[in-house]
């Protein structure tokens, strides 16, 4: 495939304008020797913009409504609170088959530009198929919690050195919450393949240890406010820790990874935030050379944007997807946009809307997903709080 006309984002802050071939799932910025140009994509006055990364996600959960009655000091009361398996709202949605749950939850990132997911739960097979609408960080080492994973030790142990080892952490606002930090300092946890999840709780005297220590943070603004009444401190969030930002699943979080930015945007300059869902957590989850960015020879995950003239990281938070490619090929496209599309793209795609964001055609088979789901849940679907139609 040839991608021409656009600007093409190479920093938060400045794109140039050149041509991207696309050849066996790779970017080259020269035509690719022996490879036949089979699409070409015109995009004059559009933007090229590096596949997003969501750090942490349930993918499962994403077809639930929001959960629980907050403020509450933190997660472990929050999760008491909620989760009754023998009951509505939980029962029902438990009862969707997870790989159908899984599904939607590749979805709601892909519609935001999500092209790689941080999932913070097991693999399950289905993560694994060629038709996976998004890419699954594969090789980590995770507990859920201190307070719901006690084997949490054992976990980090076991968990490969080139791994990242992720974990919810410091999740409230109380001294429980807090103490955390110190516990897993204690049980040598804290290094540079770890990533807490959250941090609400991590004080100015915190920082210093996790700074020397080389620790990661997911910043989850959303789901933080929804749950504890507030988020990450501004003094953490300025400290030089690495963040990169995640969208939590829809049982605490008010949507997908545009939402995230966007309130974020309340307390982060632009510029910062654009790394923190592209260069900053593919680092931080080790992903491989050119994860986060466009360069030669990286992966062909992007996202394509109309070009307003604004620097890639403005256009990032005031434009909506209107194709998205991930492993070279086109897993979405807006309807708006779908007329410049070859037929061959858009050939095994299906049709699909999201309230708050339009029409679009994505590489997976709608209608038999919203059939399945609602044998089960026999209700209207939002997918992360939005209405969702075939």
């Amino acid at each position: 495939m040839l991608i021409k006309g656009a600007r093409v984002a190479i920093s938060p802050t400045s794109a140039v304008k050149t041509n991207l071939w696309v050849h066996k799932g790779l970017i080259s910025f020269s035509p690719v020797a022996s490879a036949d140009i089979a699409t070409t994509l015109n995009l004059e006055n559009f933007l090229v913009l590096p596949g997003l990364i969501n750090a942490h996600d349930h993918l499962e959960l994403n077809l639930f409504p929001r959960l629980g009655h907050g403020p509450y000091p933190n997660a472990t009361d929050w999760a008491k609170d909620i989760y009754h398996p023998q009951e509505p709202p939980v029962r029902q949605h438990l009862g969707v088959p997870k790989s159908i749950r899984l599904r939607w939850g590749a979805i709601k990132n892909l519609i935001s530009g999500v092209t790689t997911v941080g999932h913070h739960n097991a693999l399950h097979p289905v993560m694994f198929e060629p038709t996976f609408a998004v890419r699954v960080v594969k090789r980590y080492g995770w507990a859920h919690s201190l307070s719901f994973s006690p084997d949490w030790e054992t976990r980090l142990r076991s968990t490969p050195a080139n791994y990242p080892f992720i974990i919810h952490a410091a999740e409230g606002t109380n001294e429980a919450a807090s103490r955390e930090i110190r516990i897993l300092a204690e049980g040598g946890a804290l290094n540079r393949s770890t990533i807490l999840v959250h941090g609400v709780a991590v004080r100015h005297a915190d920082l210093p240890l996790m700074a020397s220590k080389g620790v990661s943070l997911v910043w989850c603004p959303t789901s933080n406010h929804f749950t504890l009444g507030r988020s990450v401190d501004t003094d953490v969030l300025n400290s030089g820790i690495p963040i990169a930002l995640g969208t939590d699943s829809a049982i605490t979080a008010d949507g997908d990874i545009l939402d995230e930015l966007r309130t974020a945007h309340r307390t982060i300059e632009a510029h910062r935030l654009y790394g923190m869902v592209t260069s900053e957590p593919a680092r931080m989850l080790n992903l491989p050379v050119g994860f986060g960015r466009i360069c030669h020879g990286g992966p062909a995950d992007l996202v394509i944007v109309r070009d307003s003239g604004t620097s890639p990281a403005m256009a990032l938070l005031e434009q909506y997807p209107e194709i998205v490619i991930v492993r070279g090929r086109v897993h979405l496209a807006s309807l708006e946009f779908a007329h410049r599309c070859p037929v061959s793209i858009l050939r095994s795609l299906q049709p699909i809307t999201i309230e708050d964001r339009g029409r679009y055609l994505i590489a997976e088979d709608v209608a038999s997903l919203v059939h399945e789901t609602k044998q089960t849940l026999r209700e209207d679907l939002r997918l992360a709080g939005k209405a969702v139609a075939a």
